[in-house]
């Protein structure tokens, strides 16, 4: 990439020099030869400055990504039953919202430390999951709706999806709804189009609209025949009747 960047620049220099000399006289080019003598070291040092910024980025995201796998270990720590005492050599929690806490101070470090790399951005999704672990609805929908608005593709459908369920828990069935048809729409590797119709099928049943439900049921079950998602499909519209 620098190499193709330092051909353009070598291209650019030949054309404005060539349209300079058409139109100037030597006396012009030796009055000036400092200044472009300056010019052509500035636009190596803007080379440089530009291979510097992406290696320092690209060490920057290295180490967001590893620890955001800390933090994601931290989130994948085993919730202890109810009663039973911690145990040195297994490490555990006490509730989801202890495990939830201690993740989410992890994710935030990460945005704090490393807001301009791509690792920061998975973090902010799995701090808005946390804050739905622990409660906090309000923070959980500020920081998918981020994540949704500037994430990749598959990153925004993982976010819409934790944001339908958020808005499912708060009762408000047609923002998860229309956050269920625009992954439908446009399904991504992260969230298949399956995935998100169970979803709405659910959340069509959870508000009195059976009738919806049922018919999304039945497409699942027409477009996967046979397999194991059509016949969880073919169980749930038994349990509707």
């Amino acid at each position: 990439m620098r190499a193709q960047t330092r051909h353009q620049l070598k291209e650019d220099r030949f054309s404005r020099a060539t349209i300079d000399a058409a139109g100037a006289t030597v006396d012009w080019t030796v009055e000036h030869q400092n200044k472009l003598i300056v010019s052509a070291v500035v636009v190596a040092l803007v080379i440089a400055l530009a291979g510097g910024i992406w290696y320092y980025l690209n060490l920057q995201d290295q180490k967001a990504s590893l620890e955001v796998s800390q933090a994601v270990r931290v989130l994948n720590t085993p919730v202890r039953p109810a009663n039973m005492p911690a145990q040195p050599d297994f490490p555990s929690f006490g509730s989801i919202k202890e495990r939830a806490t201690e993740a989410q101070k992890k994710f935030q470090g990460v945005i704090d430390k490393y807001p301009h790399t791509h690792a920061a951005e998975v973090s902010r999704y799995f701090v808005g999951v946390t804050s739905s672990d622990l409660g906090d609805n309000a923070k959980a929908e500020d920081n998918l709706k981020a994540v949704i608005s500037s994430g990749g593709a598959d990153l925004s459908a993982l976010a819409k999806m934790a944001l339908a369920a958020v808005y499912r828990d708060s009762n408000k069935s047609t923002q998860a709804i229309d956050l269920y048809k625009q992954i439908i729409d446009k399904p991504t590797l992260s969230v298949p189009k399956v995935s998100a119709q169970m979803e709405l099928a659910a959340t069509y049943q959870a508000s009195n609209q059976p009738l919806e439900s049922k018919r999304i049921y039945e497409q699942i079950q027409k477009e996967n025949p046979g397999g194991e998602v059509g016949r969880l499909a073919q169980a749930k519209l038994e349990a509707l009747k």
